[in-house]
């Protein structure tokens, strides 16, 4: 059995629709779970939804319709009037309304992981329905049902005892189903979702529950590049990449790979594929338990919008261990991940990820006994496999903040 995961731009519209059933005829209709996330930037829309839900009500209406007329629009590019598509979008849409209706809860977590889902909700009723008229036979499985997380709203945990039992019980492997990235739910059926960009890390999840041959991603480039083409000239394909690469590269930030993706393929050597779904037969790229990085080139990676936090003691005493422990507590508390680390006998450096809006309170518990500095939207650089001619050509113009390197790695926070 394999497993396909298509990304948003692979469904932004209903030539991108029309495709996966292209690439499904080409590679086979039989023996196949895909995990389909929300079409084009409908996360963002759906987002944006959230926000004028918690913070301007005024807006609701505006951004409700646009992200309605949006899949009425694909849907009828599709289509014939009178569709039983149109009922099942008026369903889903109906279901949003209700929730926004009925709610009580103010908090932002709980609240973004209900409205947020119906992205991949409506995508993956597009799809199936599609399928189903072009002849393809499929199964819709709503992936709320199968995969179970805690209570963790916007970061759920997999609990994999019980989401393997259920997957095993709800996937037929000889058939083709149809599933949501990105999202799950915890013991009381609350939806929760995976992280932003989780649905790769869906596609992991099936693929070990299924013991899969393999996992594959299609994506609108040819597969890993040796960095994001719209930020570094010159990229260039990564043909092969061992499994400990490929999740340096994902921790590290690079964005093609969603960091949990692999771990769960790794543990049973699954490989997985990342191609292309304009060229579908071209190789694309492949990561699984081979030796060496092919070709061995510098890979370049760039987190944008990150927090410089820079601590010394307010008596110059030395930054010990009672001192890190106490911020990483903290850290930890507020939700703040940390991608760099840097530390000296009176200071500490950190730069860090605000998406759960922490910095706040973090930084004010922080001065009680820190002398603080904050700086903020830096950009975090990170080359892996440097050489100095890479390096130096890379720091041309940059005005660098803080530099780190290891053996095999350099990062560089920059403020352009």
């Amino acid at each position: 059995m394999q497993v396909f995961k298509f990304g948003g731009a692979s469904v932004k519209d209903a030539a991108g629709i029309k495709n996966i059933a292209t690439v499904l005829n080409e590679t086979g209709v039989t023996e196949k779970l895909v995990v389909i996330s929300a079409m084009g930037k409908t996360t963002n829309a759906m987002e944006a939804i959230v926000n004028a839900y918690l913070n301007d009500k005024i807006l609701l209406p505006e951004h409700l319709k646009a992200t309605v007329d949006y899949h009425t629009q694909i849907a009828s590019d599709l289509f014939t009037p009178g569709h039983t598509i149109f009922t099942s979008l008026k369903a889903l849409f109906e279901e949003l309304k209700g929730f926004l209706a009925w709610n009580k809860s103010p908090k932002y977590d709980f609240v973004y992981d209900q409205i947020v889902s119906y992205g991949e909700l409506l995508s993956t009723t597009i799809v199936s329905a599609y399928l189903t008229d072009q002849g393809v036979r499929n199964t819709w499985l709503d992936a709320r049902t199968i995969l179970k997380t805690d209570n963790s709203y916007r970061d759920g945990r997999i609990d994999w005892d019980i989401t393997q039992l259920a997957i095993k019980e709800s996937v037929d492997p000889t058939a083709l189903s149809i599933t949501q990235g990105f999202i799950a739910s915890d013991s009381n059926n609350f939806t929760t979702t995976l992280g932003r960009e989780g649905s790769d890390y869906t596609g992991g999840i099936f693929a070990y529950c299924l013991n899969a041959c393999s996992l594959t991603i299609w994506k609108d480039v040819p597969g890993v590049l040796n960095g994001d083409p719209r930020v570094f000239n010159n990229t260039e394909l990564l043909h092969q990449i061992p499994y400990e690469e490929a999740i340096e590269l994902a921790f590290y930030g690079a964005s093609v790979i969603h960091p949990k993706t692999l771990q769960p393929l790794q543990r049973k050597e699954i490989p997985l594929y990342v191609k292309s779904f304009l060229n579908p037969k071209n190789p694309g790229t492949m990561v699984s338990a081979v030796a060496s990085l092919v070709p061995e080139v510098p890979c370049y990676i760039v987190k944008k919008s990150q927090i410089l936090i820079s601590l010394s003691s307010l008596d110059f005493s030395f930054m010990v261990e009672d001192n890190i422990a106490e911020i990483f507590q903290l850290l930890a508390l507020y939700k703040l991940k940390v991608d760099l680390i840097q530390n000296s006998a009176i200071s500490f450096s950190l730069c860090v990820d605000n998406k759960f809006n922490g910095l706040e309170k973090l930084v004010n518990q922080l001065k009680g006994k820190f002398k603080v500095t904050v700086t903020p939207n830096v950009h975090l650089y990170t080359i892996r496999h440097f050489n100095q001619n890479a390096l130096d050509n890379f720091q041309e113009g940059k005005e660098v903040l803080l530099k780190q390197a290891t053996q095999n790695t350099v990062q560089l926070v920059t403020q352009n």
